[in-house]
């Protein structure tokens, strides 16, 4: 797909009509006011299952829905299909990522390849709960020391891409690991490659409830991370 776009701003979106609906015009009011040349993809469910495609038509966002299952991954790789911006900002679509913060990222958009939304770096802050702060960080001291990746944040999807290269990848992670495997692929293929961290405050979500099972979360995240380790990266 020709990169036709300066921005994409990729929402995956289970059951988020409610979020939707107060994130997507600030949304378009913080990109409206960065470039003209910009798009809200919302990537829904395989089947429509709320209000979602509503809240996207009245507020010009392009609704598409996931293909290959109804995981988070799947969102990500439909996502990733659909954009054609020469920068691609994916996040939340619950409110944890408040959207005046894409402005951060898309003023670093020329200083590195991957700009990331950092909690953990100096100035960073979450709002989860102890036990969540604590698996997080265990989870991302493990992936950056097995997997060889310098930042402090490998786990948070709050991030901008280099798009032409993100959508060089070939992802095969089906939940939220799909994250920290974009980010080892991404370093892996492209030699040199520039990460910069940019701190950030997490919020709670605004409505609903969280689409993570915490035990799969957590088998996943082993399985994962020893499969990334012992791979061999032939796909460019």
């Amino acid at each position: 797909m020709e990169l036709t776009k300066e921005l994409s701003i990729c929402l995956p979106a289970y059951l988020e009509e409610e979020n939707l609906r107060l994130l997507l015009p600030r949304i378009n009011k913080v990109c409206s006011e960065l470039t003209s040349a910009y798009e809200v993809i919302v990537i829904d469910t395989e089947e429509v299952m709320d209000g979602t495609p509503q809240a996207c038509s009245e507020n010009s966002a392009v609704y598409v829905n996931r293909t290959g299952g109804n995981t988070y991954g799947a969102a990500i790789r439909t996502g990733i299909n659909n954009a054609s911006g020469k920068s691609i900002v994916f996040m939340d679509a619950d409110g944890s990522h408040h959207p005046e913060f894409i402005k951060s990222l898309y003023s670093q958009k020329d200083s590195s390849d991957v700009i990331i939304a950092s909690r953990y770096m100096k100035g960073g802050h979450t709002e989860n709960s102890p036990i969540l702060i604590l698996m997080s960080k265990i989870v991302n001291w493990g992936f950056a020391f097995v997997l060889n990746i310098k930042c402090k944040d490998v786990s948070n999807s709050f991030r901008l891409y280099d798009g032409q290269k993100l959508k060089s990848l070939t992802l095969k992670c089906e939940n939220f690991d799909i994250v920290e495997e974009i980010l080892y692929k991404l370093i892996r293929i492209y030699k040199g490659l520039s990460i910069k961290e940019i701190p950030f405050s997490f919020k709670q979500r605004m409505f609903g409830e969280t689409k993570r099972n915490l035990g799969k979360f957590i088998i996943t995240y082993i399985f994962t991370l020893f499969k990334l380790r012992f791979m061999s990266i032939k796909e460019k």
